[in-house]
């Protein structure tokens, strides 16, 4: 679909980029010739990633930073670690936190786990890596006509309308959608693009065994998505890389993108579905969330 060399002369920072998602953008991005970053709060899994990049992707940049984005010191000491080595001409926020439960059951604690992970993380990143970016452009060290930097954020598809059962993660998405377009009119005459993608179900084990846990992974996009099936990974990769790449589409900036097959047209694209269930299969539900939860403890250990 893209030229080998798409990307080259690239690099670009994913945030969670060791597994799921944001493993399979950084993937794209150096088939297509660009040097990557990753960072994530499970270092050794980011090490391994990049352990069997190197093979697929010889003379390929790959670098790896075991950061927790909620924490704004590890955050600008990473972006200032990359700025000592050349810099950046991509981010991807990716990283992010999620779970179902009925919104009268979370602790402030429970929400802050979220929002501080999905918002503040998020705004971190961009604004440690954008604030680079517009004091180069005021340096004269980017000018009209040389190519745009490019941040491409992962929101959800229920951004507009927002979610039941999910509430601390809509609330957070919604304020990336809304910084990224305030962020497009701020940052573009410093030569920055801002824009966002929210991707239908595309099963990863993080998500399903926190948004669907007990159910077949895709069972419910193939009940309810008007394509009646989940979405690919490749299509991601390939959405992900024409908003990344330069010169594919400059002008534009500030949109969020639903890549869902149609879904939140059909059904919002939310969890209100859930309402049917009793306390039992809530308590199921979150036995199995804390189950995972636990062995991604471990290996952050």
């Amino acid at each position: 679909m893209f030229t080998p060399t798409l990307m080259q002369g690239q690099r670009i920072l994913v945030t969670g980029g060791g597994t799921g998602l944001g493993r399979a953008m950084a993937e794209q991005f150096l088939g297509l010739g660009a040097d990557v970053a990753i960072c994530g709060r499970r270092k050794q899994v980011c090490d391994e990633t990049a352990e069997a990049w190197r093979a697929q992707f010889p003379g390929r940049r790959i670098d790896t930073f075991g950061v927790d984005i909620r924490v704004a010191a590890a955050v600008e000491e990473m972006v200032e670690a990359i700025w000592q080595t050349g810099g950046l001409t991509g981010l991807v926020n990716n990283a992010a936190g999620n779970f179902i439960s009925p919104t009268e059951a979370l602790s402030p604690r429970a929400f802050d786990a979220i929002a501080n992970i999905v918002f503040h993380g998020t705004f971190y990143v961009t604004q440690g890596v954008g604030r680079r970016w517009v004091a180069e452009a005021k340096a004269g060290r980017w000018q009209a006509g040389q190519p745009y930097r490019s941040v491409m954020s992962i929101i959800t598809t229920w951004v507009d309308n927002g979610s039941p059962y999910v509430v601390p993660s809509a609330m957070s998405k919604a304020g990336i959608d809304v910084m990224t377009k305030s962020l497009a009119v701020e940052w573009a005459k410093f030569g920055v693009r801002l824009n966002a993608v929210g991707p239908g179900e595309i099963p990863t084990e993080g998500m399903s065994k926190r948004l669907n846990p007990g159910e077949e992974p895709g069972a419910r996009s193939k009940a309810h998505n008007p394509m009646a099936r989940t979405g690919s990974m490749a299509e991601l990769q390939h959405l992900a890389a024409f908003l990344m790449a330069p010169g594919q589409c400059d002008w534009l900036t500030g949109q969020s993108i639903m890549m869902d097959g149609g879904n939140a047209l059909a059904t919002g694209g939310n969890f209100y579905e859930l309402r049917s269930w009793s306390d039992g299969d809530w308590l199921a539900a979150r036995e199995r969330i804390e189950s995972q939860n636990a062995k991604d403890r471990a290996q952050r250990g």
